[in-house]
């Protein structure tokens, strides 16, 4: 039997402890652990009755509750643990590691002081134990008496690997699922708090409870995500803290991704797709087209997607799409060689797929041969057949032009007796230009052999496989026509020279016995001129000037002079018509002259310089001036 203590919240509460003591080990059998030659650390536990010898002085030990009166001066927190190699011994408040100063002080057995304790010092106080083999932890409960205290973290805590994980309530907690998460609420107070669950912010029944404040999570499932609180509460109040419970899944591939096909659709014909996967997809595809790559990833939270280049980050020309989910590589012949891999990273893991692209080359192609050049005798060829390929299937040669072209050899075909048939020359020339004649060829029944050589047939022979052809035909049929032209015209056409005129005929095209037809029928023969140059005296003229008249005034804007131009015949010196003349430019026959300023307001009237008496009389007469003489 243990001595008589008293539960607060789940902690035991001593002042100055009695000298009848019991020790309990946190993990071990203490008895025999203290034999082992290697042990892991293990924290003591000290229970003791609940004997007040002064409530200035409080000394615990791990695994109680210390309850701050007003009058406590002192604090010491005692932590005795075994193992081999001898523990290493570290403190720490909330989670946090204990910063020593005056008031906070470790005492060479590993306690810990607190000296003339504070509202502030209220918390849990954590002593851990380490060696080399592993680690333990007991918390102890330091609070004053009144609103309950609840033990708290702020860390978060992922799990990618185990099957259970237990946390401190006001952690974050991520975890894969299937799991079973343990949530833990220690609460310290007096009077004793009642504990309560909800899940955001909806009470959970008594079925998820575990003992001690432990909240129970199994076989974690992304429905079971949410914000788990613990509610601690006695007559003096109540505090709430709360943890986030996040599931994660870490990336899986997927057979399918939507987005792909949508983007493909608008891509164009040219563009390829293809899907990566764990495994590694192939495809094959021509010189120069775009590609889409897809990664169909899952994962919850969405995986953040990572493009590489045979293994390296990417460097080519290229284009993500919906959401880094798809790679679009605008020229694969930028990438001949090596393989193309998407990363799916999230905190539950990541996931490789990988791809390759096999660009496929253009080749020439002889493996068809074109049809024999003959059916019998012996000159039967075949070529064989040039072509430029692509995987296979049949592409313009001009893709294959950079491509060294294989040598040709012509190969022997059909060399046998061709079977009798009618042999024909060239027709003979037409015995008549037009108007209908006769044209002829010779006609005989031969067999061709195998050796190149022609033996004369019967014509039985030949007349059994087809009829035998004419030997005579009509030809040049079309009616025979010419060029007819009429007499010239007069040489009294428009003058285009010194005594030069042109003069006319028309031109017909008619047949032999006088008939007018097309001139489309006679375009094969040279058409005769239907104008030419004459010579004619009415041509023999010329421009007559005149000397000039005298200028009109000696100065100012105003002044001109003319003379007379005429259009005369060279013999007789008579006037003639002035179109006879227009082969050659007409002389001027009027001109500006002496346009300089007049000085001293010197001005014309009648043709005589006046000088004028003061500018408003000279500005009159330099009216009149200009309508008048002109």
């Amino acid at each position: 039997e243990y001595p008589l203590h008293r539960h607060v919240s789940g902690f035991t509460s001593s002042l100055r402890t009695s000298s009848a003591e019991a020790y309990l080990p946190a993990s071990v059998d203490l008895a025999n652990g203290l034999h082992r030659p290697h042990q892991k650390p293990a924290i003591l536990r000290k229970i003791s009755a609940a004997q007040q010898l002064s409530a200035s002085e409080v000394v615990t030990h791990l695994g109680q509750t210390v309850v701050l009166a007003s009058g406590t001066l002192s604090v010491l927190l005692h932590c005795e643990a075994v193992g081999n190699p001898k523990p290493t011994i570290t403190w720490a408040k909330n989670g946090e590691e204990v910063k020593y100063n005056d008031r906070m002080l470790l005492q060479p057995d590993d306690s810990l002081q607190i000296l003339a304790p504070v509202e502030a010092d209220v918390g849990f106080y954590a002593c851990n134990a380490s060696n080399a083999l592993g680690s333990d932890s007991v918390s102890i409960a330091v609070t004053l008496a009144g609103k309950p205290l609840i033990k708290a973290s702020r860390a978060t805590v992922i799990n990618t690997e185990l099957p259970a994980v237990t946390v401190d309530i006001g952690s974050t907690v991520k975890t894969i699922q299937r799991a079973n998460v343990t949530i833990s609420c220690q609460v310290a107070g007096v009077p004793e708090a009642e504990v309560t669950w909800f899940k955001n912010k909806v009470k959970l029944s008594s079925a998820h409870h575990l003992n001690d404040g432990l909240l129970l999570i199994a076989n974690v499932s992304l429905s079971d995500q949410g914000l788990y609180s613990c509610k601690a509460a006695n007559l003096r109040g109540e505090v709430t803290e709360s943890s986030q419970l996040l599931v994660l899944e870490p990336p899986r591939p997927l057979p399918y991704l939507e987005d792909l096909t949508a983007v493909l659709s608008s891509a164009g014909t040219s563009t390829h797709s293809v899907l990566t996967s764990p495994s590694g997809t192939k495809m094959t595809i021509s010189p120069g087209s775009s590609a889409l790559i897809g990664c169909a990833v899952d994962g919850h939270p969405t995986p953040n997607i990572t493009w590489l280049y045979s293994g390296k980050p990417f460097s080519l020309q290229h284009r993500l799409l919906a959401a880094g989910r798809i790679l679009q590589i605008f020229n694969v012949s930028d990438a001949p060689d090596g393989e193309f891999s998407c990363l799916a990273q999230n905190e539950a893991g990541s996931l490789t797929q990988k791809t390759s692209l096999a660009i496929q080359e253009y080749r020439w192609s002889v493996d068809k041969l074109m049809a024999c050049s003959a059916s019998c005798g012996h000159k039967g060829v075949q070529l064989p057949q040039l072509r430029c390929l692509l995987d296979g299937a049949e592409v313009n040669v001009s893709h294959c032009k950079e491509k060294p072209k294989p040598v040709l050899q012509p190969i022997a075909c059909n060399r046998r007796d061709c079977p009798s048939r009618w042999m024909v020359t060239s027709w003979s020339p037409c015995t008549q230009s037009c108007g209908g004649g006769i044209q002829m060829r010779r006609v005989t029944c031969q067999r061709l052999t195998a050796k190149g050589s022609s033996v004369p047939m019967s014509n039985e022979a030949c007349a059994q496989v087809s009829k035998r052809p004419v030997d005579a035909q009509n030809c040049n049929g079309q009616p025979c026509v010419e060029w007819v032209a009429s007499s010239w015209s007069q040489c009294n056409g428009p003058c285009i020279g010194p005594r030069l005129a042109v003069q006319h005929r028309q031109i017909f095209c008619q047949t032999k016995d006088g008939t007018s037809v097309s001139s489309d029928q006679c375009s094969a023969l040279p058409r005769p001129l239907s104008t030419q140059n004459c010579w004619t005296d009415i041509c023999g003229v010329h421009w007559r000037i005149s000397l000039w008249t005298v200028c009109t005034a000696t100065c100012g804007n105003y002044g001109f002079q003319s003379r007379r131009v005429d259009c005369v015949h060279v013999r007789t010196n008579k006037p003639v018509l002035e179109h006879h003349c227009s082969w050659r430019p007409r002389p001027a026959n009027w001109q500006r002259c002496n346009i300089t300023p007049c000085e001293n307001g010197t001005l014309l009237r009648g043709g005589e310089a006046v000088r004028c008496g003061g500018r408003k009389e000279g500005r009159a007469i330099s009216q009149k001036c200009s309508t008048g003489p002109c």
